[in-house]
C-alpha cells in the first residue's frame, strides 16, 4: 500500500518511520564503511534487539587468491531500490531502525563492502528483517561485483539475482547446500 493510501495519521508514521532509514552508497575513495555509524543509527531506547550483518571480501575463492572486490553501481537506482527494500521490510517485520550501506570501487580483501542493521523490540524481527535486507539487495540493487585476484579477474553475477530471473519471481530460498550461497556463482564470460 502507498503512503497515500493510508489514512493521514499512518501516513505520517510511515513517512516519519522512513526518514529514520539510513541509506548509503558511498563512493569510491570515501574509504571504509562506518560500521559504528549504522549500529548507533538504528539503536532505539524501545528496541530489545540489535541485528546486523556485515559483508567482507573474503582472500580465496574457488582454490584462487582474492586480492579484492571491486563494486561499480547505478547509484541513483540503487538507493531507490533499497528504499523500497526497506518499506518492503517493515511491511513483513515489527522495526524501529534501520540501515544499510555499500560501498563503491575497490575493496581490499577483510575489508566490509556492505553493511545491514536492524533494530527491533524482538530480536527474530530484527534478524530476520536483515537477512531480508541483504538478500534482496543482493537479487534487485543494481551494483556490480568484479572480483579480484592475483592472476586475473572476473565479473560475477549473484545466484540471488540468478535465482530470481529463473524462479517464479517470489524471494530466493535461503542456501541450504553446503558451502553456503556462493558456493555456485557464475562467471560472466567477456566477449
Amino acid at each position: 500500500m502507498a503512503t497515500g493510501d493510508l489514512p493521514p495519521a499512518e501516513a505520517a508514521a510511515a513517512v516519519k518511520e522512513e526518514e529514520e532509514d539510513l541509506i548509503e552508497i558511498v563512493e569510491e575513495g570515501s574509504g571504509r564503511l562506518d560500521i559504528s555509524r549504522y549500529v548507533d543509527h538504528v539503536r532505539d531506547l524501545s528496541a530489545g534487539a540489535i541485528a546486523t550483518f556485515e559483508g567482507t571480501t573474503r582472500d580465496h575463492f574457488a582454490g584462487r587468491r582474492v586480492v579484492e572486490l571491486r563494486y561499480e553501481a547505478y547509484a541513483a537506482m540503487a538507493r531507490r531500490r533499497l528504499a523500497g527494500i526497506l518499506r518492503e521490510a517493515r511491511s513483513r517485520h515489527t522495526l524501529r531502525r534501520l540501515a544499510v550501506a555499500h560501498r563503491l570501487g575497490p575493496v581490499p580483501a577483510g575489508e566490509a563492502s556492505v553493511f545491514v542493521a536492524a533494530s527491533a523490540t524482538h530480536r527474530a524481527d530484527a534478524m530476520e528483517a536483515c537477512r531480508y535486507v541483504i538478500d534482496e539487495l543482493k537479487a534487485s540493487v543494481p551494483i556490480w561485483k568484479k572480483e579480484v585476484y592475483d592472476d586475473g579477474e572476473v565479473w560475477k553475477e549473484n545466484r540471488e539475482f540468478l535465482d530470481r530471473l529463473s524462479g517464479d519471481g517470489s524471494a530466493p530460498a535461503p542456501a541450504a547446500k553446503a558451502g553456503g550461497c556462493c558456493g555456485s556463482k557464475v562467471r560472466v564470460q567477456e566477449a
